[in-house]
């Protein structure tokens, strides 16, 4: 190919694009070059199961995907995106048959937690009210923020682990086990630092934003941004395995969405020894365990709380969820563990035919491990849900080896691009000043490998797409 261009991006998952966006939005000329038959990375909809059952393959609901600073600017309501807002964010229920609810309004969730009622305001409100002083901060890299005193008040919430900060505000373990329900999304262990920010951040953002999910499935969103970028004038190359730098289109610039372990396998790339090193070193987090049903009927939660989320945490004692969430970096499996699940049908009917409806789950897993835990999610689930088991279908299991087969940047089933604890939230993939640059002043790493990390949100992306822009574009800022 003798094109030239200004930017070329290697690989099309959610910062990928945000980064393609954001160089095509300045009017440079750009590609994106992508080595799946379908872009989207992780973000796509397949019928799994059955003909007519719709199924995110990888990501589900978007938290973010609509608080992001970048996203949610996009006029991707002009391709067909239509966003769907459950009643209830997420709920988590308990052996007892009852449940507590994150809705939007935050004063009705707490009105839930009885003695916590106070302590959960006081933990939360701040945040939610100074949410878009701190929302670009928490989303980019380590700097100096914008805001620093509301900064610096989020950082003395959110560096202790999950466990200090629920048991320092909460009395009531259901409490403290709802909170952890958001926390455990950070694939730590919840007495590990900084795991109470993605607590913090997601509560606060479903009481911001809600925790919506895109109508007709998740590839919907992506199809969206494509178009979008499309619209601008970018090019997108499907079935491009790309090997060596040096077999891509001259440019300017070449942007990675690819974690290290990719990264380092591609030719021409002049990075020296040090950095190969450190890039070597960089820590992968635990794997998934992720499964589809197609049911006859919508999971038959005892909760009403339940049956009103698209999002349910399942964890059913707060020493079961810390003893799941440690375990997966021991090695050592429960027979309990924390589950999530997303409903989408009882919101989205155009997700399955008529009166049928989907499920999709995951657990937290060892990196790289192939056992199958089918039955152990489905006992899990059965318990919040007696009857579960009966109205399935049809099911389909991937393990962290499907899931890095499905999507690359998977690597051993890691959905976060990398272990997000203390040493690598910021300073992913390397500590350095930027950390989107590298020693080859021509590249650029834009994965959830580079902060603010795992989720979409496209914030990686758009970090990246600036830095670039600053060094070969200074103009155009």
């Amino acid at each position: 190919m003798s094109k030239k261009y200004d930017a070329i991006i290697i690989g099309c998952g959610s910062n990928g694009i945000a980064a393609a966006i954001r160089l095509q939005q300045k009017g440079l000329k750009t590609a994106i070059f992508e080595q799946a038959a379908v872009p989207g990375g992780a973000t796509k909809t397949k019928e799994l199961t059955l003909p007519g059952f719709k199924h995110d393959v990888g990501s589900a609901i978007m938290p973010l995907g609509l608080a992001s600073p970048f996203f949610r600017n996009l006029p991707l309501q002009q391709y067909g995106l239509e966003w769907v807002f459950p009643e209830v964010a997420y709920a988590h229920p308990f052996d007892d048959g009852t449940a507590y609810a994150c809705y939007k309004d935050i004063q009705a969730t707490a009105a839930q937690l009885g003695e916590d009622q106070d302590a959960y305001l006081n933990l939360i409100n701040p945040l939610l009210e100074n949410w878009d002083k701190l929302n670009e901060d928490l989303l980019g890299p380590l700097g100096i923020p914008d805001h620093p005193l509301q900064f610096m008040k989020f950082g003395l919430k959110a560096l202790p682990s999950a466990k200090m900060i629920a048991d320092k505000y909460f009395k009531n373990e259901k409490t403290k086990m709802f909170f952890y329900g958001s926390a455990a999304h950070s694939t730590l262990p919840l007495n590990t630092l900084i795991s109470a920010s993605f607590g913090l951040v997601l509560t606060t953002s479903a009481h911001k934003y809600n925790w919506p999910f895109p109508k007709g499935g998740a590839g919907n969103f992506f199809d969206a941004l494509v178009q979008h970028y499309k619209s601008l004038g970018g090019e997108i190359y499907c079935d491009q395995l790309v090997n060596d730098i040096r077999d891509l289109p001259n440019a300017y610039s070449y942007l990675f969405d690819l974690t290290p372990k990719q990264l380092l396998k591609i030719k021409g790339l002049n990075f020296n020894s040090l950095y190969r090193k450190r890039l070597e070193a960089y820590k992968y987090g635990a794997g998934v365990f992720k499964m589809d049903w197609a049911l006859s009927e919508p999971i038959p939660f005892t909760s009403e709380k339940c049956r009103k989320a698209a999002t349910i945490h399942l964890g059913f004692s707060q020493k079961e969820i810390e003893e799941s969430e440690k375990g997966i970096h021991d090695k050592k499996m429960t027979d309990t563990p924390y589950v999530l699940v997303a409903q989408h049908t009882p919101f989205d009917s155009t997700r399955a035919p008529e009166g049928k409806h989907t499920a999709w789950a995951y657990i937290h897993v060892p990196n790289g491990d192939t056992t199958d835990y089918t039955e152990i999610i489905e006992n899990q689930i059965e318990r919040a849900a007696p009857g579960f088991k009966d109205t399935i279908l049809e099911r389909s299991a991937m393990n962290t080896v499907a899931l890095e087969q499905f999507d690359p940047n998977l690597v051993g089933g890691d959905i976060n691009g990398g272990r997000q604890d203390i040493t690598q939230l910021f300073t992913r993939p390397v500590a350095k000043i930027s950390p989107y640059a590298t020693p080859d002043p021509r590249v650029y790493i834009c994965s959830s490998s580079t902060p603010p990390g795992g989720g979409v949100h496209g914030m990686c992306g758009f970090h990246a797409a600036q830095k670039a822009l600053k060094d070969h574009f200074s103009e155009l800022l």
